[in-house]
């Protein structure tokens, strides 16, 4: 089974704990999948991205998996500047991040 959390236009600290609660309350028995759906978000502050590696870690505690999907150039260059984007398997689409496949956002 796969769960969405759909993320707003900006994630900071007005929204942060319900958005960092509401990741790791998806990862419940049955849940193979969690996709952080960032599609939209065109701000995501450091200490969120924290978050999302928080998210990560409960995922393989839970032998499940995080995928997060960034279209934005701004969210992904912060991503990439604290090196999240070594460790999170980042989709461009959301499309992308339902198929079965491989993370198509490189590493670097």
């Amino acid at each position: 089974m796969r769960e969405i959390i759909t993320f707003p236009a900006e994630v900071d600290i007005s929204n942060s704990a319900r958005l960092g609660s509401e990741l790791l309350a998806a990862f419940r028995p049955g849940v193979t999948v969690v996709i952080a759906d960032m599609s939209r978000t065109a701000f995501c502050d450091s200490f969120d991205t924290r978050r999302l590696l928080i998210a990560n870690d409960r995922a393989g505690e839970n032998l499940a998996q995080l995928r997060v999907v960034v279209a934005t150039a701004n969210v992904l260059r912060v991503l990439r500047l604290t090196g999240v984007d070594q460790v999170l398997d980042i989709y461009p689409s959301l499309p992308g991040a339902l198929a079965d496949s491989a993370p198509v956002v490189p590493r670097s």
